[in-house]
């Protein structure tokens, strides 16, 4: 196997585009998820979405990448061009698919799209998620957190301009994932990227900006920044201000 100390560098668009979220509307069953919700996103940036379980996170993040259909309401990219095929999305399961190799996993979108795979990338990524020395094994032999850093490097393998990851640290134990979260920052950098966490601390530290989303049907709240750039360390002054103003506001919106 042959692993590379410097990646290919990825394509960054010169401009990256805003996603303009204009008067959602989202359903599940017969329950009102969001109404009229319009944001912009601004382009290559992080936003970190914080929120109660069953506020239509995830739900948005798949209305995004077009795997569910909004009831009403537009997604469209600032640039005029489609967002649905151009979008990299990492649900809250590992999704790997037992009957391939890691690497294969990893590389599942090339081949899906008919493309060469960028293996000596894609051997970069394991290497830099710590799982160089399975890149041949089946994704039933790993362990949980083993198998999310999987999904994690075939997620910043695609270098799409849209980036939608939902929980994607959450099974990773602290020292993983500060190291996992630091990469994603690295690798994400220009790229417009929905973050969904319930941490205050990662959002703090990895989000340009973090908003909340409540209630029912849900509202986006106003947005909340940190100074400095991500990813900022978690012991920084600011972003310990920040984590203790974001779970206050958490805690009110719950209330």
């Amino acid at each position: 196997m042959r692993v590379l100390m410097t990646p290919p560098s990825p394509h960054v668009p010169d401009e990256p585009p805003d996603l303009i979220i204009e008067e959602l509307s989202l359903r599940y069953g017969a329950q009102v998820l969001c109404a009229d919700l319009s944001v912009t996103l601004p382009g290559g940036r992080t936003t970190a979405l914080l929120g109660p379980s069953g506020v239509g996170k995830s739900s948005l993040l798949k209305a995004i990448a077009g795997l569910v259909p909004a009831h009403a309401g537009r997604i469209t990219a600032s640039d005029g061009r489609p967002v649905t095929d151009r979008v990299a999305y990492m649900a809250q399961q590992d999704l790997l698919l037992p009957w391939l190799c890691v690497l294969d996993n990893v590389t599942l979108g090339a081949r899906l799209r008919g493309e060469v795979a960028d293996r000596d990338f894609a051997h970069h990524l394991l290497n830099r998620v710590g799982l160089a020395g399975v890149a041949k094994a089946l994704p039933q032999t790993l362990s949980g957190g083993m198998r999310q850093r999987a999904a994690i490097a075939r997620t910043l393998y695609e270098r799409q301009p849209f980036v939608l990851m939902d929980e994607p640290f959450s099974a990773l134990d602290a020292i993983t994932r500060a190291r996992i979260q630091d990469l994603a920052a690295e690798l994400l950098a220009g790229r417009t990227v929905l973050l969904i966490t319930h941490d205050p601390l990662e959002a703090c530290r990895l989000g340009h900006e973090m908003r909340v989303l409540s209630g029912l049907p849900a509202r986006l709240g106003s947005p909340m920044t940190v100074p400095g750039a991500v990813p900022r360390p978690a012991d920084a002054a600011a972003v310990l201000e920040a984590q203790g103003a974001l779970l206050r506001r958490l805690i009110a919106e719950a209330a």
